[in-house]
């Protein structure tokens, strides 16, 4: 397959759900993103075409990741590293308790336990920050009131890259033009402000052999969920982190009244695995007129063996 990294600018910002409406995540899922991307291709009449080659393996996505300059990061691999220090000195330990993304030129390094935590902590620092915006709700003609969103700005050459795998160029500049058209609407929430609209500024072809070299230890780039008869096989000798995913299903038509979507519980971008599954699309609707799918395929990158 062919993998390709789009670099995303956010010139408003962007308010990703968080514990509250007053902070921002620095990251959006891969679930997220096809659920916006559905959207598009909705508008677009290429829904169909969009879920069939997503169930099918034939196109892949990634969360999203922070970038600074040329610097991709990846999620930090969610398995025991054995942290190389002085005696007596605990603050690189301490820094690489506090990485929640490592540089992808550097997991080598970093499975080592060689990684300059303590600058890369820094560097993370400077990528963005989360403001309080205060909008005002408006209720009924003469009523408003004022509510505060935190939203996540990012620094200069700096942003949120996601990775979208095709089989083919066909495939491939289908997924960049529902990018582009998502671009325009924004991604994440409180989108009529115009926050979460967003620029792609790079494009970079990746190597194919660093997602699908064989490998004793691979990890997830996405947000992800085995089939029930691969939980067990997926399992064996896993490193996860669980995440519950679920909130109201954004179609108009989909009931009278806000419904929410079934609840899962999903396998978070960064869990490593021995051995490789495909995941599926899951239909998380409950009483409304449609479907209602919740992307749950991984894309896993191959790390490298530390000896």
């Amino acid at each position: 397959m062919r993998y390709k990294c789009y670099c995303l600018e956010f010139p408003n910002g962007i308010h990703i759900g968080a514990s509250s409406l007053d902070d921002s995540d620095l990251s959006f899922t891969a679930d997220t993103l096809f659920s916006a991307l559905y959207q598009e291709a909705m508008a677009s009449g290429r829904a169909e075409w969009l879920l069939e080659n997503v169930q099918g393996g034939r196109i892949l996505l990634s969360d999203a990741y922070p970038f600074l300059g040329d610097t991709l990061y990846v999620p930090r691999p969610l398995m025991r590293v054995n942290v190389k220090e002085s005696k007596g000195d605990s603050v690189k330990k301490k820094a690489f308790k506090k990485l929640g993304y490592i540089p992808m030129d550097g997991i080598g390094t970093y499975l080592k336990g060689n990684l300059d935590a303590v600058t890369e902590v820094e560097n993370l620092k400077e990528i963005s920050k989360s403001v309080l915006k205060v909008s005002a709700a408006i209720h009924g003609e003469d009523e408003t009131r004022p509510y505060v969103v935190g939203v996540r700005y990012f620094g200069r050459d700096t942003g949120l890259y996601v990775v979208i795998a095709a089989e083919d160029e066909e495939q491939e500049s289908a997924m960049y033009d529902l990018l582009l058209g998502l671009s325009y609407s924004g991604i994440g929430g409180k989108r009529r402000a115009g926050i979460g609209r967003f620029v792609i500024v790079k494009e970079k072809v990746l190597d194919s052999k660093m997602f699908e070299q064989t490998s004793k230890c691979v990890m997830s780039m996405s947000i992800s969920l085995p089939k029930e008869d691969e939980m067990e096989m997926a399992m064996e000798n896993a490193h996860i982190q669980v995440k519950k995913r679920g909130g109201f299903v954004a179609s108009e038509t989909y009931a009278d009244e806000p419904l929410k979507k079934r609840e899962l519980y999903m396998l978070a971008a960064g869990s490593t695995f021995a051995k490789r599954f495909t995941g599926d699309v899951y239909d998380v609707s409950v009483a409304g007129n449609h479907p209602v799918y919740r992307y749950g395929k991984p894309m896993f990158l191959a790390l490298p063996e530390v000896k």
